[in-house]
């Protein structure tokens, strides 16, 4: 199986917050916090798992939360 690259992953990533943020009635910027292990959660229950094992000098998580939270607006809390 292909390893997913770092921009793969992001593009990737971003897209399935989005829905994830959807379906659990997350709102962008909203002020309580929306978890992102309930995300990696989610997103490993539906076989998402190759997004988050990519190579990266800070961290495949580290990272994947990073666009969670630019993605929810909420860089504020980092």
């Amino acid at each position: 199986m292909k390893k997913v690259t770092k921009p793969e992953s992001e593009k990737a990533i971003r897209h399935l917050v989005r829905q994830w943020a959807n379906a659990s009635g997350v709102l962008p910027g909203q002020s309580k916090m929306p978890s992102f292990d309930d995300f990696v959660l989610w997103l490993r229950q539906r076989g998402g798992s190759k997004y988050l094992e990519f190579r990266s000098v800070m961290g495949a998580l580290e990272d994947a939360e990073l666009w969670f939270d630019e993605e929810l607006r909420q860089t504020w809390r980092n």
